[in-house]
């Protein structure tokens, strides 16, 4: 049985006081969820220390939003993998395409990355897909293809056993738009199986998160497909009812 993962990604929002009064409320309401359900918050840099601390035997795992290319050294603004590691976060979000639109990271960047998340036992939430220029012109499973061959398949087997996948339609992200249930299962099934090509049966142990526009009222919808293991959540997280309730879209 793969993990069921609801994940979420605050991006830059939030004030340190602010965040702590969010996943504070998370917490108190987790036990409304299935046990089945694990949750994940990724909050700005700023408040990982102390959200770490609050996480404490709530079960809810942390993430940071991004990681250095480099381990440490003279680079300005960065914060590095090791930084964020010795603050107790368990998880970072590589590659989402906000990074990859508008600070130009590319495979390359993204290589780099991976070797800092996994030398510091970070345990790596892959983003993968398409814009709408792409998904128009039919190119979806091309672009896919392309961003796992160019980074997951440089990983050894035990660092894909820890790896997680988050397939985001750009074009569904911060839109409203979400890609229908089908087309949710239809990539996320395609991902498994290029997986597959280079990891064999561990592909389907990976747990793949869908990212575009989750939200309470097609929760259920989406996590009913086989593929579908969760969500990569972005403005619903911002509020503890609607990130609660995506949760509840598991059936129990």
């Amino acid at each position: 049985m793969r993990k069921k993962i609801v994940a979420g990604n605050w991006k830059m929002n939030t004030t340190p006081v602010e965040g702590v009064e969010l996943f504070k409320e998370v917490a108190a309401k987790k036990g409304e969820v299935c046990s089945c359900v694990n949750f994940i918050v990724a909050p700005p840099y700023t408040h990982l220390s102390e959200i770490v601390k609050l996480s404490r035997g709530t079960g809810i795992g942390v993430a940071a939003q991004d990681c250095a290319t480099e381990a440490k050294g003279a680079y300005t603004g960065e914060v590095s993998a090791q930084m964020i590691a010795s603050l107790g976060v368990e998880y970072v979000i590589l590659g989402h395409s906000e990074r990859r639109q508008y600070y130009g990271e590319t495979s390359a960047t993204l290589n780099k990355k991976m070797e800092q998340a996994y030398a510091n036992n970070l345990a790596p939430i892959y983003c993968v897909g398409e814009n709408l220029e792409e998904r128009e012109a039919g190119k979806h499973f091309d672009v896919v293809r392309k961003q796992i061959e160019e980074v997951v398949f440089n990983l050894t087997p035990d660092q894909f056993k820890k790896l997680i996948i988050a397939y985001e339609p750009v074009w569904a992200i911060g839109t409203g738009k979400t890609a229908s249930a089908e087309q949710a299962q239809e990539i996320h099934a395609f991902i498994r199986k290029v997986l597959a090509e280079k990891f064999g049966d561990a592909a389907n142990e990976t747990v793949i998160l869908y990212g575009g526009s989750c939200k309470p009222g097609n929760a259920a919808e989406l996590f009913a497909k086989a593929d579908v293991d969760g969500g990569l959540i972005g403005g619903a997280a911002l509020k503890a009812e609607d990130f609660i309730a995506i949760g509840k879209g598991f059936s129990k």
